[in-house]
């Protein structure tokens, strides 16, 4: 749905999870524990290139779109909006974020990074902007292969944490972590931060 005929206000909302979605990512890296399949394969690709973290992400981002055409997948705006927030909010999450910490406040760094992972997921899912490019290349590879949401991301995050393994990314405690509690931590926040039209509130 073009952008017009959404309702304005929950731009923020939309633009607050992405920013927290790419910080939560940064606390992750910095946490030295292990992070998200994906993220592992930003860190891969890192060590071999001379881009950002975050703009690795944005480059894979585009990539992913283009997976989009033969599954006949449309972006919308929120698509183009998690290309760039999260490459950004990453990047200045590890700007800021210190390194080199002992390991109680890593452990702390992660589980807050996961909580805040998933919470930021719920808003910025919430404001029903459109999938970013990574949940409609799963959303169009199961309609496309009538195969099930759960195992076609289960098939494209192991194949991503395979990839940024073999390159060099962290692969640990936290990657396992947020395998398990990611869901979980987002399906209990979403209906509390799930858009709901006028005609819904009034049920």
């Amino acid at each position: 749905m073009p952008l017009g005929e959404r309702p304005l206000r929950r731009l923020p909302q939309l633009f607050t999870g992405l920013a927290l979605y790419g910080f939560s990512l940064s606390v992750m890296v910095r946490a030295s524990l292990g992070v998200n399949p994906w993220s592992v394969l930003y860190e891969g690709l890192a060590r071999h290139t001379s881009l950002s973290f975050g703009t690795i992400s944005a480059v894979v981002g585009v990539l992913v779109l283009l997976l989009w055409i033969p599954l006949r997948q449309r972006p919308a705006f929120g698509t183009a909006a998690n290309i760039v927030v999260l490459a950004c909010a990453s990047d200045l999450g590890l700007l800021l974020l210190p390194q080199h910490l002992g390991l109680p406040a890593r452990i702390g760094l992660l589980v807050g990074g996961v909580l805040l992972n998933g919470l930021s997921v719920a808003v910025y899912v919430g404001a029903r902007y459109g999938p970013g490019p990574r949940d409609g290349l799963m959303t169009g590879m199961s309609a496309a292969t009538g195969r099930s949401l759960r195992s076609v991301r289960t098939l494209i995050e192991v194949a991503v944490l395979a990839v940024g393994w073999l390159l060099g990314g962290s692969v640990g405690a936290g990657t396992v972590l947020y395998a398990l509690a990611v869901g979980p931590v987002t399906q209990f926040f979403l209906p509390r931060c799930a858009y709901r039209s006028a005609a819904e509130a009034l049920g």
